[in-house]
């Protein structure tokens, strides 16, 4: 067998023990709630059966459309505003240091405030709407992809930069080019971590300022003593949380697959 044809041989077995792996111990881990939680007659820890009777009557059938959709309407909105601002901006303070160095107080100052701690004025300032939530998004996401930003920039070797320089690219050129490809995979690192954050902010604005959402529903639950409709909404958190990171592994793989590329060059 060839080298080349050998060595795919061993990656795709590698990728299909990665995701047996990535399969089993979900499965697993499912297959030993039910059982252990089948005869539980706790009132706050009900058996899996009845939790899934519940997502099914909840999620599947009745609150997609009012309840689900929005939610994920706000946080896309609010993501893909974050992840403009900070790429914008990072870039900037990445390739100014005195401009980095003029809004550095300002940055670790707005940094330091956790965006739902802000809820309660932006509650005030605009309503309960949608707006509020997709600023709150906005605002508690960016943080990881500026700083992520910022520190990509500034990493890249000086000696690419002077050639570019010497070859006159034109300004544009160099950061579509040479300066944004390269610090690519530190926002993309920004953009994981942000995404996560997202979901918390979403939830928890649902939970004190709104009408609708899923973090809506599950206080609606809990306050109504509907334990397994409260558990129901959390398991859907789980199984949004991971198609979302799914569907931010295949954004991320095809965005940084010559990235990819090069590593395994370097490698081989």
């Amino acid at each position: 067998m060839a080298p080349s044809a050998a060595f795919h041989g061993r990656r795709l077995n590698r990728r299909v023990l990665m995701a047996l792996a990535e399969v089993a111990v979900p499965v697993i881990a499912i297959a030993l709630w039910w059982v252990l939680s089948a005869t539980s007659t706790s009132l706050y820890f009900p058996p899996l059966s009845k939790i899934m009777t519940s997502f099914r009557n909840i999620w599947l059938f009745s609150h997609v459309g009012s309840d689900v959709v929005p939610s994920l309407e706000n946080l896309a909105a609010g993501f893909a505003i974050a992840t403009t601002a900070g790429i914008v901006l990072g870039m900037a303070l990445g390739l100014l240091p005195i401009l980095s160095d003029a809004l550095a107080p300002a940055v670790e100052f707005l940094r330091a405030v956790p965006g739902v701690a802000l809820l309660p004025a932006a509650l005030l300032l605009l309503g309960i709407g949608p707006g509020m939530k997709i600023s709150l998004i906005a605002y508690g996401t960016v943080w990881p992809i500026l700083l992520n930003t910022i520190d990509g920039v500034r990493g890249i070797d000086p000696v690419v930069v002077e050639v570019a320089s010497s070859y006159r690219m034109r300004r544009r050129d160099r950061l579509v080019r040479i300066i944004l490809p390269a610090a690519s995979p530190q926002i993309v690192a920004g953009m994981r971590t942000a995404l996560s954050i997202g979901i918390t902010v979403i939830i928890f604005s649902e939970m004190i300022g709104s009408t609708n959402g899923i973090g809506f529903q599950i206080l609606s639950a809990e306050r109504s003593f509907d334990v397994p409709g409260m558990w129901a909404g959390i398991v859907l958190l789980g199984i949004l949380g991971y198609l979302l990171n799914l569907a931010f592994r295949g954004f991320e793989s095809y965005v940084l697959r010559w990235h990819r590329g090069m590593r395994q060059l370097a490698r081989g």
